[in-house]
């Protein structure tokens, strides 16, 4: 009888054993797990924000660091189709239509032809499309995804594209390029027939509409220094409720135009100015994103600009000296910062098409 038991225990310990390994092998054999499918994609773009000009202005920030909120971490590599340097044409158009192109151009490939973006995809599948931005909605970032010229300094012809129904929220700048054009052409009245709700003042309001073209300023938003206040926030909360409310799925784009200007003119404390009003808009994005648990947030930078490094300063060497090799770009690599369902696919060292193509992936543009 003690025999028969002790038998019985061994084969009981074996069987448990078998069934474990094969658990384990029908884990293996079936790969790795689909990442999961966000609903909803809010898209950051610092435009010239390397390192350097985070590093530098969140170490003086008081604030919360919106960039140390992010597990999965990544670098893109922003050579254009002609330059190893691109600009922000080049630069926005790769994320939009996944290929190269030339700088200055938006939304065509290297041989300049218009190619299908992420909106005209996703507007396919019906979901809500939208850009914000503190330049004008015509600028060459926002233009990237809902545009095809050759030029980026077309914005006339750029604002039309606004009527093809491919982009259903814009915020920003612009006007001019809308009631006071060279054809003299007022979009705003063929946007209203189409269904858009027009607004173009600097008096903020909060319209509930499916369809919303707001331009703010003549051109370009003021800057943070000359009172523009939380308005990136704002328009950017306004995109996102109308968009989820009116479509549930959508993929809005938001820039932080200017931290490129203040590169531009190397002035850091315009740059770091407009560093922190992104790294708030961050904050409220990532705070909206957990409690809803199907968005992902994805945060990088066209290219840097000014060739910014942080060097030693003798005289208080707890803080640094910003110095400036150029008011141009350059060609280092930028971060990514990936937030919810589909992160993961954002690690590791790629192309900035990549980007695209991460995106098309997770949101099943492929027909998989």
């Amino acid at each position: 009888m003690h025999i028969c038991k002790v038998m019985k225990r061994k084969f009981t310990w074996k069987l448990l054993c078998l069934l474990a390994l094969t658990l384990t092998l029908n884990a293996a054999w079936a790969g790795p797990k689909k990442p999961k499918r966000p609903k909803r994609v809010i898209f950051l773009i610092g435009d010239g924000m390397g390192l350097a000009q985070i590093s530098g202005a969140m170490s003086t920030y008081k604030g919360k660091n919106a960039f140390e909120r992010f597990k999965v971490i990544g670098l893109s590599k922003t050579s254009s189709a002609d330059n190893y340097v691109t600009d922000s044409g080049a630069g926005a158009t790769v994320f939009s239509i996944g290929k190269k192109a030339k700088n200055g151009a938006i939304g065509v490939d290297s041989a300049e032809k218009s190619q299908d973006g992420l909106f005209e995809l996703l507007k396919i599948k019906g979901w809500g499309t939208g850009v914000v931005a503190t330049s004008s909605i015509t600028h060459a970032t926002p233009a990237a995804f809902y545009s095809h010229v050759k030029s980026r300094k077309s914005q006339d012809e750029i604002a039309e594209y606004l009527v093809r129904k491919t982009c259903d929220i814009a915020i920003g700048g612009g006007n001019q390029f809308f009631n006071k054009r060279k054809d003299n052409r007022n979009l705003y009245s063929e946007l209203t027939e189409f269904g858009y709700l027009t607004l173009h003042d600097t008096t903020w309001v909060e319209p509930n509409n499916h369809k919303i073209i707001y331009t703010c300023a003549e051109d370009g938003m003021p800057k943070m220094s000359e009172g523009r206040g939380d308005f990136l926030l704002k328009a950017t909360q306004l995109a996102s409720r109308n968009l989820q409310q009116h479509y549930g799925n959508y993929f809005l784009m938001v820039e932080g135009s200017q931290i490129d200007w203040g590169g531009h003119d190397n002035d850091y404390d315009y740059m770091a100015a407009e560093l922190y009003d992104f790294n708030e808009v961050i904050n409220a994005v990532l705070d909206a994103a957990i409690k809803d648990g199907n968005t992902l947030v994805v945060v990088t930078a066209d290219h840097e600009t000014g060739g910014l490094s942080l060097l030693e300063n003798k005289d208080d060497k707890s803080t640094f000296k910003p110095s400036y090799s150029s008011k141009g770009h350059s060609g280092i690599m930028v971060p990514v910062f990936a937030f919810g369902p589909g992160a993961e696919e954002f690690a590791g060292i790629y192309e900035n098409t990549a980007i695209h193509y991460k995106f098309r992936k997770l949101l099943g543009l492929d027909g998989k």
